[in-house]
Formats: C-alpha cells, structure tokens, sequence
C-alpha cells in the first residue's frame, strides 16, 4: 500500500478535533520520554528505529490494521523507512513531515475572539513545545505579544489580516525558548518592549514596559495596559487587552502558575509570586479571561483549540492558587519544580543578545517540551 507525509498542520488538526491516531515513535526511549506528541485520543507505541533495522514483521501485531498510523522520528529520514516497511507490510500508513523537528516549531493561529470596534485576538498555538504568543489587530495595525522564533508566521499572518506590526512585547525575558519579538520589531520598524528588570544584561535598545503603562492599537484605541507582576521573573509583566482578556506570561497558566527559580533566585521571586497572583491578581475582575503563554498538558485545550479560561473559574479549580498557608506555598514552588528546560542558560543569553547561534543550534537548544510551571 502506499504511505504518504502528514504535516504538523494536519496532526495539529487532528488534536483540536480530537481524531483517533495510533502513533509509532521511532526516537530512543529516553527521547520519547521526555516529549513526545500528545491527543487526547492518540494510541503510542515507542519502538527505537535501531529495532527495526531487519524489518516490521515482530511488532505487526501491536498496530491496528483499522486504524489510522503514524510514524515518527525525529528528523523525518527513519520514519520514512519504517513507514515504507510498514506499507509494504499491507498497512495505511504516514510518516510525520520533518520529524519532532518541524512538530516542535509548528505555529497554529486560532482566534480567541473579537474586540471592541472591529479587532480581533489570536492566539498563536505552538502545539508541540506548549508555547502560545498572541496577536491583537485593529483596523489595520497590529501588537505581538511573546513572539517565538518562528518570525515569518507572524508577518505572514500580519499581511494576510493586512495589518501592519507597530508593536512588539515580551512578557518577561524567556528561558525555554529564544525570542523572535526582536527580530519582528527590526524588521517592521516597530516598538519592541521589555520590562527594564529583565534586561539589565541585554545588548540591545528597545522600550522600557513598565508596570501601567498603556499602549493603543489601531482607531479604536483598542487598550493595552500593562500590570507589573513578578515572580517568574523579576521583571514578569502581563497586559489587559481590551479589559476583557489577562494575558498572563509565565505568572498563572490553566492548570498550574510559574516556577520561580529559573534564574536561579527561586528563594528570592517565590514571595513576588505569591503576591502576583494572590494580590495582584485578586484585585482583577473575575470575568477576565486568562490566556498564559504556555500550556502544560494537551487537556488544557478547550474545544476551539484555544487555551483560555476566566480567572474566577481559576481562583476555584487551579491548586496554585488555592493555598492559604505562606510556608506551603513557598515549600510548593521551591521543592516541587520540574527539570530545567533544556540550554535554558544559553536561551536567556540568546534573548540578551550576548551570543547568536544559528538556526540548527537555535533548534537544538530548544527541542523538548517547556518546563515553566511547578508542577
């Protein structure tokens, strides 16, 4: 039978309508371990390329014959030659278009809603690293919000709504992944901002994000106002846009809040946080809708694909944000944190602009899943 490329367009697809897709992952189980593709209605099975080197025929009866199959490596070249096997076994089979490296830089924009005056909001799904960045429009002009390397999506996306980029912002300075706001901000002569906290190392000019202050996009003045919020970082800001939206950065996500200690200040940000988000953000209205800048787990999806819920509804049903006790609270987000994102040392530096890979090493340093949330 023939086999044939899927895209991480068309897996990502799948996952928003929660497709059954039985999921062959020929990496090493170490790789498949750390981060693999996630659905709500995917079959795995994890069987190292190496395995397979004299053929199919001992794991034939671990795949469906009825069902949808995938196979995936991490650059693209062993799970083609699976997938032929396979097919040459008598099995409907594809091969995932560019491996986990493409999965992992794959941008999926979906529309969180209207705004006043006839702007819009997306919200721009990373689907395989859990990254989300955001795009708010208004009669012709455009504000990106914790943009990710993959800069072409942006402004491909930007001129398609024929709407120009005047600014640029990132919520604090990232660490499990490189940036692309700056490169943006060149390339459309917009206004790039950073909180000034954050960039105390940066090589580079850019706009001071200070706590209130108020950015307008487009004739309606669609408003973009700015809450100094620390605790991820120091220098950790998120913005109401519109009144209606909270976007969070790494402060609060739907089902966990940010880990304190990725600049190694853990026991000095945990009291910061805490006050964010049990200060800070208590004072907010209920109705707002919390949309962070990442997702941990693929059940965080609403049915949309988007990842957004009220902050009341968080304030009842997130564990992070329901403990009373200050010393339980300090003992959660400084004992119970996840691995550190991999070269998480050498992104920050990256996003200071002390040192610039290039493309295949910004790759590498970012293949994994994100890891910004205590758990």
């Amino acid at each position: 039978m023939a086999f044939k490329a899927m895209s991480s367009k068309e897996v990502t697809q799948k996952i928003f309508n929660k497709e059954k897709l039985f999921l062959l992952d020929v990496r090493n189980e170490s790789d498949y371990k750390d981060w693999k593709i996630e659905g709500a209605n995917f079959q795995y099975l994890n069987i190292p390329y190496f395995e397979l080197l004299d053929g199919v025929d001992e794991i034939l009866d671990k795949i469906p014959a009825d069902q949808e199959i995938l196979v995936a490596c991490a650059k693209e070249g062993s799970s083609v030659m699976v997938a032929e096997m396979l097919s040459d076994a008598g099995l409907d089979v594809s091969y995932l278009e560019g491996g986990m490296k493409a999965w992992s830089e794959h941008l999926e924009p979906v529309k969180v809603g209207d705004l006043n005056g006839g702007g819009e909001l997306y919200q721009f799904v990373r689907i395989g690293k859990g990254c989300l960045s955001y795009m708010v429009i208004s009669n012709g002009e455009a504000a990106l919000i914790d943009a990710t390397r993959m800069t072409d999506v942006y402004l491909d996306f930007a001129q398609e709504m024929h709407a120009k980029i005047t600014h640029v912002f990132d919520t604090h300075l990232h660490a499990d992944h490189i940036s692309g706001g700056r490169a943006i901000a060149q390339k459309t002569n917009a206004t790039y901002w950073l909180p000034p906290k954050d960039a105390t190392e940066v090589t580079f000019d850019y706009a001071p994000l200070e706590g209130g202050t108020d950015v307008t996009i487009g004739e309606t003045k669609i408003n973009i106002h700015s809450l100094y919020s620390p605790g991820h970082t120091i220098g950790s800001t998120s913005f109401i846009v519109d009144e209606k939206y909270l976007l969070s950065g790494d402060i609060l996500f739907i089902d966990s809040i940010g880990r304190p200690d990725l600049a190694g200040l853990a026991e000095d940000w945990v009291g910061d946080l805490r006050e964010s988000l049990y200060k800070r953000y208590k004072e907010l209205s209920d109705e707002l809708i919390v949309l962070p800048a990442h997702f941990m787990i693929i059940d965080e999806l609403n049915e949309d694909g988007t990842v957004a819920e009220k902050l009341g509804t968080l304030f009842k049903e997130n564990h992070g944000l329901k403990i009373e006790d200050e010393n339980e609270f300090r003992k959660l987000v400084t004992e119970n944190l996840p691995p550190q994102p991999n070269a998480y040392q050498e992104i920050r530096k990256t996003n200071m602009g002390k040192i610039s890979p290039d493309e295949e090493q910004q790759r590498e340093m970012e293949i994994g899943p994100n890891r910004c949330a205590v758990r």
